[in-house]
């Protein structure tokens, strides 16, 4: 059944009525970033089933934004932007830079999805800043109380071109460990405060291997959109609630 229309002659309706449907952009985001397998996409996007996800796609097949690309000597099947869909690169970033310069942190990260954040962590992860050793990092997220507080592994071994995330213990030592939030440690990776501020406001704790801990504005790449002029930095903490945190690892 056909989606209705605003009816209008204005182009920004008729580019809404395409991009507006619920996940298309943040699939078409998640393609320019590079997934192109179905579940690395569900990975990336997060909060979206896999029957949402595949009717997301064919639309977005039908309307020559996505290519189907299927390897039936290799089972594989890869979802690649076509040129109309990168010519939206432009305004992608347009609705990117505006978003950082205004919209508050607070708001814009409050409800952010943690398994989302660590995919993106695990993609952020410089490898080559790393130790030429395995390299395991524990995150531990502190969340509303009464509500569970999720951990997340990262092993990074020298020759992978990525490292694993692991949301259970994958039983081997750890080297760091990491206690913050969500919105902390999105914060930091889109350029909306630094993680020497949020060590200072107690929002950020590292212990274990004292390299990585210091160097981890090396090994953690930002977003491109970090460097912007005018973006709106994550607010200083309530001086009341604000207390540094005691490591759990």
């Amino acid at each position: 059944m056909a989606r209705p229309t605003y009816g209008l002659l204005c182009p920004i309706a008729h580019a809404s009525e395409l991009l507006a449907p619920r996940w298309t952009m943040p699939i078409l985001s998640e393609l320019w970033a590079g997934s192109s397998r179905f579940n690395d996409i569900k990975r990336g996007v997060g909060r979206i089933s896999s029957g949402l996800l595949a009717r997301r796609l064919r639309e977005l097949e039908a309307a020559g934004m996505v290519e189907r690309i299927e390897d039936k000597n290799a089972g594989t099947v890869d979802y690649v932007r076509t040129e109309k869909a990168v010519r939206l690169e432009p305004a992608l970033n347009a609705l990117a830079e505006w978003a950082q310069c205004n919209i508050d942190a607070d708001l814009a990260l409050r409800d952010t999805d943690l398994s989302v954040l660590m995919w993106t962590v695990r993609r952020k992860l410089d490898l080559l800043e790393l130790p030429r050793r395995r390299v395991v990092m524990r995150f531990h997220f502190r969340t509303e109380v009464g509500c569970p507080e999720p951990t997340y592994w990262l092993v990074a071994h020298p020759d992978s071109v990525l490292p694993e995330l692991c949301s259970t213990d994958p039983g081997m030592d750890v080297n760091l460990f990491v206690e913050t939030d969500a919105v902390t440690l999105g914060s930091i990776l889109t350029g909306r405060t630094t993680i020497a501020r949020e060590v200072e406001f107690g929002r950020l704790f590292t212990t274990g291997d004292q390299r990585l801990g210091r160097t981890m504005h090396r090994w953690l790449k930002l977003s491109a959109y970090a460097g912007l002029d005018g973006i709106v930095v994550l607010r200083e903490p309530d001086p009341v609630q604000a207390s540094p945190w005691i490591a759990k690892g």
